[in-house]
């Protein structure tokens, strides 16, 4: 039996529904059975909010000072918060981004240090964040840059579709000239990788989509697919990844085609996040592949319109916890077998390519 994890969460912007969807996900003491949570911000901010919420019965918390001092059996809370810190439920504040980022720092030093197994973070304010000097787009580039790797992919995954994205938190007019064969290569090398070891899925399939409407028909429209997009998703197959495509994305996702594939490889934010979310919003997970540790968010943000109104749904911060638990045993099981694993000679075959043309 998997051995019970120590999960960190972040409080994410204070002012936003992040406390709200935190106690509502872990309401059910039957959850301390699965894992052990450990809460970076203020026990004040969640006594506040709790309050706010009907129906919540009382909830075992055990505020401590460091992740060191954790109970199994409690919703711990680690203090890294001033004390007379000030909540102002719906507006973004300096100091709700300053708190966000100080919870988010802390996290990171614990799971570096191994007093946390996974990390998930709740929804921050990008722009309150960046006024305070936070210096990063999202929770994808800090963590990127903090444990040090070249490359990293943001993954929206739920039960039936995982998407993927070439380009992130970059202004659409930028989109164009940031696409190159590489870094869609790369990108579908980590995928690929990310699949089979994080969601043990054996020779996963991965459609990729066009950037242009109608896959550039022709050229007429944009000659990005012939000249980058497919030769990368050739290159791609010769390296034996099941890629396919690139597909026209608006008959991909209306038709349900998406069914058939492992995971979509969208070419910016929007382009895989708005399908994503119309199919799949309150179990929506955002994972990020490609670092050595566990991160997952829920997908939607701050929400502000909706905090201290117990009015936000927690399903996907409670798909987020669990996918972080998920992957994180996937990867232990990956690993054990891998490092167990004989080694086989096999006769040279030439493989066929599969996949590799424009589909409009």
């Amino acid at each position: 039996m998997a051995r019970k994890l120590i999960v960190g969460i972040t409080q994410g912007d204070g002012n936003g529904i992040g406390y709200e969807v935190i106690i509502k996900a872990l309401a059910d003491e039957r959850v301390l059975d699965m894992f052990t949570p450990v809460i970076y911000g203020s026990s004040k901010i969640f006594g506040f909010y709790k309050k706010q919420i009907h129906n919540i019965e009382n909830i075992n918390t055990n505020v401590v000072s460091s992740a060191k001092d954790i109970h199994q059996k409690r919703v711990n809370i680690v203090n890294c918060l001033p004390e007379n810190v000030f909540v102002e439920p719906g507006q973004p504040t300096s100091e709700s981004a300053k708190s966000a980022m100080t919870s988010l720092a802390a996290a990171v030093a614990d799971l570096k240090a191994g007093d946390i197994d996974v990390l998930v973070t709740a929804p921050i304010n990008k722009r309150a964040m960046t006024n305070e000097g936070f210096g990063y787009t999202g929770h994808t580039e800090y963590l990127e840059q903090e444990f040090g790797v070249d490359e990293v992919a943001m993954i929206m995954v739920s039960d039936q579709l995982k998407v993927g994205v070439v380009t992130g938190h970059i202004p659409l007019k930028e989109v164009h000239k940031s696409i190159t064969a590489e870094k869609i290569l790369k990108k579908l090398r980590l995928m690929h990788a990310s699949l089979e070891r994080d969601f043990a899925i054996d020779h996963p399939k991965i459609a990729v989509l066009g950037l242009n409407p109608h896959c550039g028909d022709g050229g007429l429209l944009g000659d990005e697919e012939q000249q980058i997009i497919l030769p990368a998703v050739q290159q791609a197959v010769s390296e034996g990844i099941n890629a396919f495509g690139p597909y026209s994305p608006d008959g991909f996702f209306g038709l349900g085609n998406y069914s058939k594939y492992d995971a979509v490889l969208a070419m910016y934010h929007d382009q895989g996040l708005t399908p994503f979310k119309a199919l799949a919003f309150e179990q929506g997970v955002n994972f990020t592949a490609g670092l050595p540790v566990v991160r997952t968010s829920p997908d939607h943000g701050t929400a502000y319109d909706m905090a201290g109104r117990d009015m936000a749904d927690p399903h996907s911060m409670m798909a987020a916890i669990y996918t972080a638990i998920d992957v994180y045993n996937n990867r232990e099981a990956y690993d054990e077998l891998q490092d167990g694993k004989m080694t086989i000679e096999m006769p040279d075959t030439e493989i066929k390519p599969r996949g590799g043309r424009v589909i409009e």
